[in-house]
């Protein structure tokens, strides 16, 4: 998962507003469309209806069974996991402690101290203190600090420790469960030192389990273990380590872990998270990332500096967890790598996935944009990631296959594909190294499918260059990702229809429509019948990203969100487990008529902006086509016309311009005129004062979210482009490498007529865009499951009215049953799943109207997939 630069991709929820609104942006319905050419019966579904529903819209649906489409992959559709939203540390790994090795730091969260999550605590009137100690004491080289308890009692009863709050709102315990508890401790005490561990309510008045006693006999570290059982059900649990008497006790590595884990398995997974990810049935499991893969320096972890903020590297993820490494993750927060490599194996092993490492390239992304230009360090990445196929494939009698062994898994794991790579912004020095890579791993490996990548975005100079050179490479596979509104996905059903079917295939590694809504989900499950009819140039795709907690979130939309008892899919999960589950062996070509709409102009007020900069404008007109001033304003006098409508920067008129004097505010929005204009010229003069960036002239103002602006001098003063955002989820338009200067007055023109917009920067041309593109709201596609001998009809209707579908199976199909079986996602298309209430929910039911051709009502705002039993392959 890796961000844009700041302004492109924001981890926060976009007010977005309901399908319905997104679709009227670009598509109006036929007046005509509205009364139906035939009558036919309703489906139940449409029966149900309210009287105010809208009326039905009529389509065609009609196969061609006799043609045979691509072939799908079981491996398709996977998941892919990142760090990201605590989804590992308090999150799928199942460890209750934060902390548990005393390892936070600054470096990792400024907010952090090696103290976080533990408080000192005291029973029958004991004192000590408590310190976290860096020095030669210290339990292993790679994992440095320890918590130190120097005790002062005179009473064997009393006590002083610690106590650990865990994630969110605490330990979570439930009544009756077993609790596996582990410490490594000494003492300087000949005689021992008693441990009280203890499971307590958040004000720490109510015990939650009978406590754990243990002594510590030795001043060698030693791992200490026992279990609690709880005697009620918290959300909100402390554990409690107190030790007894006199002298000086060290502790390192405290944990707790539930008993109930995935498959039972030590150092294991958070059960409930991980049966939801293993029912999708995933084809395969990406992982680490993502952004925490290659951020940060990609130096070891190791004397004398002692690196906190590193790219992922394997190896110091593997072997016993009191031995691995620390990490600051890229998300703001500790990775303690509890969950390493071992761990997602085993996970992908468990729930029958392929794995997908990504290893890092030395170039940074997500906004670093940094090359490391040091051969020898290259040479022991590609080393380390020579090191890893071996860690997987190799026997157990191989130096890393040993490793594995040691693990617990004496089988190969079996990999086939490595990425190298994610989301790099520089496409020449990115690829220089993923070359080097590639051709050792060949050069070993033949076996081994490299994964290369195209960007962090579904387009522009960044997205156009890798794949120039992936193609020129003959790369096998490359990876997309992109995050953008429900419109795009909606008009962009047909974006892989004009891929070369003899170049690289594409691995969709990340991609969601910006929320968590209904509306958000039918757009992406419209999409998803794109993806499946290019299933011969598609060949992996996983929705991004996978988990998130309510307590701590960095990114939203998610599949699947979580807090500390309980965990529900998102109604993008329902889609995405919907075709994830009725995927099918290959495609049945059909056709489907498209919604009747005209397409309405560009439209809206005018509007300045800036990012990072201070700027200043002047001479603002706005002028219709025949001529006429719709506006104008040479900021001679008071700033009266504008609309603060971002409420951010400092804005005043200084001097006869418009100033925006902060150069650190961020979307500094203000805006004029009138949001029914249409086929106007804008026209302003823009100078920068300071800052990182240039800045911004928006038009086609709807509102905050919805509009385009001209970013000039954008991401960092590196490029220039149009961004049309719609809900506040933006995608580029056109763009170029322009500049912006200091100082320097530029004359800007923007020209809409219609849906074309031309640019002029200083009277000369500077490029234009057709935004065209209708959001188709009916999609479709129609695959055959050979084992069951079924035809699944997917159907999407992503709109507030009934598509009556006449459906033609097409002379060659050969029915044996007159009844189809249904699954049906339908609601508001403004709903959320929430850990109270999961409106979206599959619906199964039956049709008993199946033949050749017959009429099927498809519920509005709705997901349907419909399977009809055929009596063998179609006659040819």
């Amino acid at each position: 998962m890796a961000p844009r630069p700041p302004r492109r991709r924001r981890r926060l929820a976009p007010a977005l507003s309901t399908l319905s609104i997104l679709l009227a942006a670009t598509l109006l319905p036929d007046p005509a469309s509205a009364t139906a050419s035939h009558t036919s019966p309703a489906s139940p579904a449409s029966a149900e209806a309210p009287e105010a529903a809208a009326a039905p819209v009529d389509y065609s649906l009609s196969l061609d069974p006799a043609r045979t489409g691509p072939a799908i992959e079981n491996s398709m559709y996977g998941v892919f996991f990142e760090d990201i939203n605590h989804a590992a540390d308090g999150g799928l790994y199942a460890e209750l402690v934060q902390n548990r090795s005393f390892e936070y730091d600054r470096a990792d969260n400024a907010a952090y101290s090696p103290m976080t999550a533990w408080t000192p605590t005291a029973t029958g009137g004991a004192s000590g203190t408590a310190e976290v100690v860096d020095d030669d004491g210290r339990l292993n080289e790679r994992n440095r600090r320890y918590l130190r308890l120097n005790l002062d009692a005179t009473d064997p009863a009393a006590g002083f420790g610690v106590s650990n709050s865990g994630y969110a709102s605490g330990i979570s315990v439930r009544q009756g469960e077993t609790y596996d508890f582990s410490v490594w401790a000494r003492t300087d005490r000949p005689q021992g030192t008693p441990l009280t561990i203890g499971l307590r309510e958040g004000s720490g008045q109510t015990a939650l389990a009978a406590p754990l006693r243990m002594t510590v006999r030795s001043d060698r570290w030693t791992r200490y273990t026992g279990t609690l059982t709880a005697g009620a059900t918290s959300a909100a649990g402390r554990l409690v380590v107190t030790a007894g008497g006199a002298g000086t006790v060290r502790l390192d590595m405290v944990s707790l872990f539930p008993r109930e884990t995935y498959r039972g398995r030590p150092n294991g997974l958070r059960k409930d998270l991980a049966e939801k990810i293993a029912a999708l049935k995933p084809g395969f499991l990406r992982f680490p990332g993502g952004c925490l893969v290659n951020t940060g320096s990609h130096q070891a972890y190791e004397a004398p500096n002692w690196e906190r903020r590193r790219s992922y590297q394997w190896k110091d993820t593997i072997g016993p967890v009191e031995q691995r490494a620390t990490n600051a993750n890229f998300w703001g927060y500790n990775q303690s790598y509890g969950l390493g490599y071992f761990e997602y194996f085993q996970f992908a092993k468990d729930i029958g996935a392929m794995p997908l490492p990504v290893v890092p390239a030395l170039v940074t992304g997500c906004g670093q944009n940094r090359a490391t230009d040091d051969p020898a360090l290259l040479r022991r990445h590609i080393q380390d990631t020579l090191d890893l196929i071996e860690f997987a494939n190799g026997p157990a009698t191989s130096p890393w296959g040993a490793k594995r062994a040691a693990m617990g898994h004496a089988k190969p794991f079996g990999l086939t594909h490595v990425a190298v790579g994610n989301e790099e912004n520089l496409p020449d020095e990115y690829f220089a190294r993923f070359t080097e890579f590639r051709k050792a791993i060949e050069a070993k490996h033949p076996e081994i499918t490299v994964v290369g990548n195209s960007g962090p975005d579904d387009t522009g100079r960044t997205f156009d260059r890798l794949w120039q050179l992936n193609r020129a490479a003959g790369v096998e596979l490359v990876d997309e990702h992109y995050y953008n509104s429900p419109q795009w996905f909606l008009q962009n059903n047909a974006r892989y229809d004009s891929y070369d079917r003899n170049g690289p295939k594409v691995f969709l590694g990340e991609y969601a429509s910006l929320d968590n809504r209904f509306s958000n989900a039918l757009a992406e499950a419209a999409y998803m019948t794109g993806l499946e009819r290019n299933a011969d140039v598609v060949k992996l795709a996983s929705y991004a990203p996978l988990l998130a907690s309510t307590h701590s979130s960095q990114w939203r939309p998610d599949m699947i969100w979580f807090d500390n008892q309980k965990s529900w899919g998102s109604t993008s999960y329902e889609t995405q487990k919907l075709f994830m589950t009725n995927v099918g062996d290959h495609v049945v070509p059909s056709e489907a008529s498209p919604t009747p709409a005209t397409v309405a102009p560009i439209g809206g007020a005018v509007g300045l902006s800036t990012w990072a900069t201070s700027a200043a404008y002047d001479d603002v007109t706005v002028t219709a086509k025949d001529g006429r001033t719709l506006f104008g304003d040479d900021f001679s006098g008071t700033d009266g016309q504008w609309t603060k409508a971002a409420g951010r920067g400092s804005w005043a008129v200084e001097n006869g311009a418009y100033v925006q004097s902060d150069a650190t505010a961020e979307n500094t929005l203000v805006t004029a005129g009138d949001p029914a204009w249409q086929d106007y010229d804008l026209q302003v003069k823009a100078t920068k004062r300071s800052g990182r960036e240039g800045f911004l002239i928006a038009f086609g103002v709807k509102d905050t979210g919805n509009h385009y602006w001209w970013n000039l001098g954008g991401w960092g003063n590196t490029r220039s482009a149009v961004e049309k955002s719609v809900g506040g989820a933006k995608e580029t338009m056109v763009e170029h490498a322009t500049t912006i200067e200091n100082g320097r007055a530029y004359d800007v023109r923007i020209q809409v007529r219609g849906r074309q917009v031309t640019l002029f920067l200083d009277g000369k041309e500077w490029g234009g865009f057709t935004d065209d593109k209708v959001a188709e709201p009916f999609r479709q596609v129609v695959t055959r499951d050979e084992t069951t001998g079924e035809l699944i009809v997917k159907v999407v209707n992503a709109q507030e009215a009934p598509a009556r579908t006449r459906i033609d199976l097409g002379a060659a199909t050969r029915i044996s049953s007159p009844r189809a079986r249904l699954t049906t996602l339908q609601g508001d298309p403004n709903a959320e799943n929430t850990s109270t209430a999961q409106p979206i929910r599959p619906e199964r039911s039956t049709f008993d109207g199946v033949e050749r051709a017959f009429t099927y009502t498809f519920p509005a705002h709705s997901v349907t997939f419909m399977r009809i039993k055929t009596a063998g392959p179609p006659r040819h």
